[in-house]
């Protein structure tokens, strides 16, 4: 089972990216997805989660310019950034908090990671 995450790329400030992050693999079900993100220098943090029935929490940077969604059928979770700015320039990796697998279960699971970079 990995997480495979996609789509990041260079953008001008005020631009628009959409992320997606495929769990590939066999799976029964994936439990809250959730992108985070580490900027150079500093800690990764959350941006925002969604559980397996939709419900969403955002990181307040994150309100108002990002949309998170997924789409329990093809295993993926998208993360729809607009409006960008600069100091959104960051690695934003995937997080499954749980996968059942057949005959394992994982948790905290992470993808590789996708660079989005700003620029101003």
């Amino acid at each position: 089972v990995q997480l495979q995450a996609y789509g990041g790329g260079l953008v001008q400030a005020g631009n628009s990216l959409r992320l997606s992050c495929e769990v590939a693999g066999i799976v029964v079900s994936i439990n809250t997805m959730g992108w985070y993100r580490q900027a150079p220098g500093k800690q990764r943090e959350l941006v925002t989660t969604i559980t397996s029935t939709g419900n969403t929490n955002y990181a307040d940077s994150a309100k108002g310019r990002f949309t998170i969604s997924r789409d329990n059928a093809k295993k993926t979770v998208y993360l729809q950034t607009n409006s960008l700015k600069p100091e959104d320039t960051a690695v934003y990796y995937c997080n499954a908090d749980k996968i059942w697998a057949y005959g394992s279960v994982l948790t905290d699971y992470w993808g590789q990671g996708t660079l989005v970079t700003v620029s101003s």
